[in-house]
């Protein structure tokens, strides 16, 4: 294992907070595997000094004055084994929940994939598995498909490799527990394959794991950070993801699918179209889309349709829905006007009457244009469906 170890320039990283307990149990069952360790005491004020100076000739020690946080002691390891030469590290907990017996595992998987981000997926569904552990490793995979699109089975694993070299260049900001979070999502983002290999994983029966992760506190720093890369994820990584999806075959079955779907009935196809237009031209501007998924959805129909009827609203058409409906208008309010300009002056009364006779004749256009739009797509949608079948029939 060590000559594997040397040839993929890979170390085990420890980085360790008053676990003095179970630090020379890890330490030892790395040392079977590998000398390439490096332990970064965190600021430990228990024994971890005295365990660490007794294996002083065979590894690298990083040390912390104070506590700066499990983050801050992973970007520290990373940075000595690069300066060590190390393109590759496996970083394992201290606290004696892992089997240095599954870091082959890991060199497997530099050999197939050298530039992935690997985190050892635990049964979460085994025995002795704490119950908050489970809970925070479903949330935490949730954020993380929401802000990259792949799903993982475990996200919160320190059972990792990283391929340090590749992620030397991407600026990380958090020093706590949130690091392991914001690490493989930007590595994510930045085009590294993020992946999950199984391991095994020991939670001794009846026993209280010694953890320094403060519920409270490391929960709404990581929460603050999901909601800081979900922004960024909304603004900018989403949709360029979507439009890299946007394959010639993708496009064609999205095509497919919703506009030539032949099991979809007609009438939900011509409704669709209809309630489009309607909301389209129906008089809150902004809101149209807001107001008109939900209901699409509600009513089970055809989303994508309606949404292309919907954009008859776009802003080259606007000036037009807007004069129309005022026209409209004239004939349903009690002082109707043809001064849509305000040529004789603006006064609050004229903005008011202006304003209900548009709000007015907007209702009935939208009304109007739905039902005839709705007609029309309806006969549409038959007469295609008939000359389709009439050809299959032909053909057969």
């Amino acid at each position: 294992m060590q000559s594997k170890f040397d040839e993929l320039n890979c170390c085990v990283i420890i980085p360790t907070y008053n676990n003095q307990n179970t630090l020379s149990g890890v330490i030892e069952g790395v040392l079977e595997v590998t000398s390439n360790i490096i332990v970064v005491n965190d600021g430990a004020t228990d024994n971890t000094s005295e365990i660490l100076r007794s294996f002083s000739n065979n590894i690298e020690v990083v040390n912390h004055e104070v506590n700066r946080g499990k983050g801050r002691a992973l970007r520290n390891g990373f940075k000595k084994a690069l300066d060590l030469g190390y393109t590759h590290a496996i970083t394992i907990d201290s606290d004696g929940q892992h089997f240095p017996e599954d870091l082959k595992y890991f060199l497997d998987e530099i050999k197939v994939n050298p530039n992935s981000l690997v985190i050892g997926a635990r049964n979460m569904t085994q025995e002795n598995v704490p119950g908050k552990s489970s809970f925070g490793n479903k949330f935490s995979n949730f954020w993380f498909k929401i802000d990259t699109g792949i799903n993982l089975e475990d996200t919160q694993s320190g059972y990792r490799l990283y391929p340090i070299k590749e992620i030397a260049d991407i600026t990380f900001y958090t020093n706590k527990f949130e690091f392991e979070v914001e690490v493989i999502v930007k590595s994510a983002w930045s085009g590294i394959n993020v992946k999950n290999i199984p391991i095994k994983v020991h939670y001794e029966p009846g026993k209280e794991r010694i953890t320094h992760f403060r519920p409270f506190r490391d929960f709404t720093r990581i929460s603050i950070l999901n909601t800081y890369l979900f922004i960024l994820a909304a603004l900018y990584f989403i949709p360029v993801r979507f439009v890299k999806s946007l394959t010639k075959q993708r496009i064609k079955d999205f095509i497919n699918e919703n506009f030539f779907n032949a099991d979809e009935p007609v009438h939900t196809k011509a409704l669709s179209m209809g309630f489009g237009v309607f909301m389209g031209i129906f008089p809150i501007w902004g809101y149209q889309l807001l107001v008109g998924i939900p209901l699409a959805h509600f009513f089970r129909l055809n989303k994508a349709l309606f949404i292309l009827a919907a954009n008859i609203s776009i802003p080259p058409m606007i000036p037009f829905i807007i004069y129309i409906s005022y026209r409209i208008g004239y004939y349903f309010v009690s002082n109707p006007t043809m001064d849509l300009f305000f040529s004789h002056g603006i006064t609050l009364e004229q903005i008011k009457n202006n304003l209900m006779q548009y709000l007015a004749g907007a209702v009935v256009f939208s009304v109007v244009a739905g039902l005839l739009t709705f007609v029309t797509s309806y006969f549409y949608f038959s007469l295609s469906r008939y000359i389709r079948l009439k050809n299959s029939e032909d053909i057969n």
